[in-house]
């Protein structure tokens, strides 16, 4: 064979060669993208947090916490707000259902009225994780983290008669008739008060958990019970309401407000001496208590309690310094 026959048949086998060698390591590589999803587990499945409304600065806050502590457990979250109307809310269960949403944290319009929704949610494989207000089932939502408003209403009777004395004229404005919150707050103060006769209450009348409602509803009362010591309202929202009827009045100095919740307008209100005390009711741990709750479940944990009491604290002008941001101020 010729030198030149030779060179050509020994480039012919070099190429050969590499070709053999570029596919074998094609084929033992591993591919270069993965079917594996990146970041946090539970990414693409969606939490819904519906509210009874977001036209009161407690209720933002309870949204906004359950909101941010889905997101930080890794889930989309979005917020809903009802509006205090319960056709709103079942159209919002209807949308989250569709939309295969994972879980909601739940805050409810109405304790019976809301039951239908949280059972179609179940039904439909959607678990429901209620907060603060609760339905009047415990077969429909998996768990429900609720403030005991009836023993901090129990603290507040007993802070009102140390403020009024055992004599005396009031007034009550209750919240939404069909909440259970509303009765559980009246019954907490009334266990104390009734107990002295000669604390009078000349009124009472819803005002559906709203400020402007609660002006609303405070001017013709005190039109016809001028000379009152006080008013207990059931939220802070109408407290508010309460302290701009009487000051429009010229009666806030004379009139003591007490209301319920721990929002911080009344909490800065109370330390300017303008309000007398409020439950304060920490909406960030029912949020958080909820959305954890909701991830535990979602990832297969079935023992979560039914009902988890979250404590009413009493905040006055002695203590209120040691509040804020809707909780502990030390704690923020």
């Amino acid at each position: 064979m010729s030198p030149t026959k030779k060179s050509k048949l020994w480039a012919v086998s070099v190429v050969f060669s590499l070709i053999i060698a570029l596919v074998g390591c094609n084929t033992n590589t591993s591919p270069t993208i993965s079917n594996s999803k990146s970041g946090s587990p539970n990414d693409n499945q969606k939490v819904a947090v519906i509210v009874s409304t977001l036209n009161n600065p407690w209720f933002v806050v309870l949204a906004d916490s359950a909101k941010e502590n889905a997101t930080k457990l890794g889930y989309e979250a979005v917020v809903f707000d009802s509006q205090n109307d319960p056709a709103k809310e079942t159209a919002h269960f209807d949308n989250v259902i569709a939309s295969g949403y994972s879980a909601v944290l739940f805050n409810p319009t109405d304790a019976d009225g809301s039951i239908a929704n949280v059972r179609r949610a179940k039904e439909a494989g959607v678990p429901v994780f209620c907060m603060d207000r609760e339905i009047n089932a415990t077969d429909a939502a998996v768990s429900q983290a609720l403030s005991d408003n009836y023993s901090g209403c129990v603290a507040l009777g007993q802070h009102f008669v140390k403020e009024l004395g055992e004599s005396g004229t009031y007034v009550e404005l209750l919240g939404l008739v069909g909440d259970n919150n509303t009765r559980n707050r009246s019954d907490g103060f009334h266990s104390v008060v009734d107990r002295y006769p000669e604390l009078k209450m000349v009124a009472q009348q819803s005002a559906d958990f709203d400020r402007a409602k609660a002006l609303e509803v405070m001017e013709p009362i005190l039109q016809a019970n001028p000379d009152i010591n006080a008013v207990f309202c059931g939220n802070d929202a109408m407290a508010m309401g309460a302290y701009q009827a009487l000051l429009s009045a010229g009666k806030d100095k004379a009139v003591k407000v007490f209301g319920f919740d721990g929002a911080d307008d009344v909490v800065n209100m109370i330390k300017e001496g303008k309000i007398v005390a409020t439950g304060m009711q920490f909406p960030k741990l029912m949020a958080q208590t909820a959305a954890e709750s909701a991830d535990k479940y979602l990832k297969g944990d079935r023992n979560i309690p039914q009902k988890v009491p979250v404590a009413v604290e009493l905040v006055h002008q002695g203590n209120a310094s040691q509040y804020g941001n809707f909780g502990k101020a030390d704690s923020e």
